[in-house]
């Protein structure tokens, strides 16, 4: 077991040769955590960039457009970037949806919750909180990819918070409380409120943020 996920002996789950089973096999032969890290850090960040430019008012978001965006980002970076992943992955023993059923669930989330869910001017807070949490979970518990979910969940909800009229959301209590966000996830199979705790708690850093 490694410090990433599980994976089968699918393409996707091989690790560059030299880098001790840390680091996914990549077009570049990065062999060091960390570099590979900052890297796709940096990707993210000249994606984000590119997309707030690119994406008007309340556009309405597909499954399409989320396998484009982590094509644009990790594209350079691994072969199989955009496709959704063929292994079975999970964190401890929470398990993730099986592969197999990913290309039929993504289908379920753009049409319950990512249309339906569009974010617009002018919606309350409560409104906001609870399109954010609910996306959020869904897309996390499918883990659709097999690098970049969690980053990738954080774009589109701060994709969807600028829809709605917020400043860029601040992400930071998420990374000083992992484990509490974690449980909020594994609660999210059956009860969203700790997950809408999380995004009313990101809207109030959010807000003195960018005061």
């Amino acid at each position: 077991m490694t410090n990433r996920y599980d994976t089968s002996t699918s393409p996707e789950g091989q690790y560059q040769s030299g880098s001790n089973d840390l680091v996914l096999l990549n077009k570049l032969e990065i062999t060091d955590l960390a570099e590979m890290n900052q890297l796709e850090l940096e990707l993210l960040d000249q994606l984000t960039e590119v997309l707030l430019t690119e994406l008007v008012g309340s556009q309405v978001l597909s499954s399409a457009d989320l396998c484009e965006w982590h094509r644009r980002w990790l594209g350079n970076v691994y072969e199989w970037a955009g496709d959704y992943r063929s292994v079975n992955m999970g964190k401890g023993d929470f398990q993730f949806a099986t592969a197999s059923l990913i290309p039929n669930l993504m289908k379920k989330f753009e049409h319950d919750f990512l249309v339906p869910m569009v974010c617009h001017e002018g919606m309350s807070d409560d409104d906001l909180v609870e399109s954010l949490a609910t996306i959020h979970i869904e897309f996390i518990l499918v883990h659709p990819f097999r690098e970049g979910n969690g980053r990738l969940s954080r774009l589109l909800a701060v994709v969807m918070a600028l829809q709605a009229g917020r400043p860029v959301l601040d992400f930071s209590w998420l990374d000083q409380h992992k484990d509490e966000y974690f449980l909020a996830v594994q609660a999210g199979l059956d009860n969203a409120e700790p997950m809408k705790a999380v995004f009313k708690q990101v809207l109030r850093d959010t807000e003195k943020t960018s005061d």
